[in-house]
């Protein structure tokens, strides 16, 4: 049997946050149409290979730095360094299959606050067929099978402190205790790829994934800052009124 994530809807969840804090650096990756990137208040940066914006986006930010380009090429070109940005909250939503997320989680720990959270979404998917890698029939719900992080992060990652938010509809990861620049262990990726790729949820079992992990309270979360995102907040990154600007 799946175990559903049935708390907050994970968009109201990044609303509160945004809401209530505005953050040095934050990092999306596959930010899509932008609904959550247009809530950031802080410094922003969002990585799409096709955006589909359907807002102006910039609002009250102090910086917002967009790149069309798939993730892999934008930490192979060492934006980050360019930018003189390590973030303190990171969203990855990007390409559903685990080795492109377990990339992402590594490279921008590699470059983020030590004391930051990256979240990933979609790793508690509800039904077999969302679980698919075939990018040719997906169908109208695709977590794909981001959902071996939790198990990989797990063994080869055990530094790292996971939570998994019951955050509505596939789950929300929060990561932390990071360790970046020369501090992060190695890990294989290449042993991880080979050893699975080819397993899927049914050869992984539902029980045995369901004993994996335990859902924490998304509410509970952000009412009792259990991330400590108030810390992790800057202070006076919306940029300033202009008394006069042109028409």
């Amino acid at each position: 049997m799946f175990k559903r994530a049935k708390g907050m809807n994970y968009r109201g969840f990044f609303r509160r946050i945004h809401e209530a804090h505005a953050f040095e650096w934050y990092l999306e990756i596959g930010c899509r149409n932008g609904r959550i990137l247009d809530l950031v208040q802080g410094k922003t940066i969002g990585v799409d290979p096709v955006f589909r914006l359907e807002k102006p986006l910039l609002g009250r930010k102090p910086q917002l730095h967009l790149f069309q380009e798939t993730s892999d090429s934008f930490f192979a070109a060492n934006r980050l360094e360019a930018l003189g940005a390590r973030p303190t909250i990171a969203f990855i939503d990007g390409m559903h299959l685990f080795e492109y997320a377990l990339r992402d989680i590594l490279n921008t720990e590699a470059h983020a606050d030590p004391d930051g959270v990256i979240f990933v979404h979609d790793c508690c998917p509800f039904s077999i067929e969302m679980t698919t890698r075939d990018l040719h029939n997906l169908p109208d719900i695709w977590t794909g099978d981001v959902w071996k992080l939790i198990p990989i992060l797990s063994e080869y990652r055990p530094d790292l402190k996971v939570s998994v938010l019951d955050a509505r509809p596939t789950g929300l990861l929060a990561i932390t205790g990071l360790k970046p620049g020369t501090v992060q262990p190695e890990i294989d990726l290449f042993e991880i790829i080979e050893r699975y790729e080819a397993i899927d949820l049914d050869s992984f079992g539902l029980d045995n994934f369901a004993d994996h992990f335990e859902f924490t309270d998304a509410q509970s979360v952000l009412e009792e800052d259990q991330l400590g995102l108030s810390s992790l907040a800057g202070v006076g990154l919306t940029a300033p009124e202009q008394d006069l600007v042109t028409p």
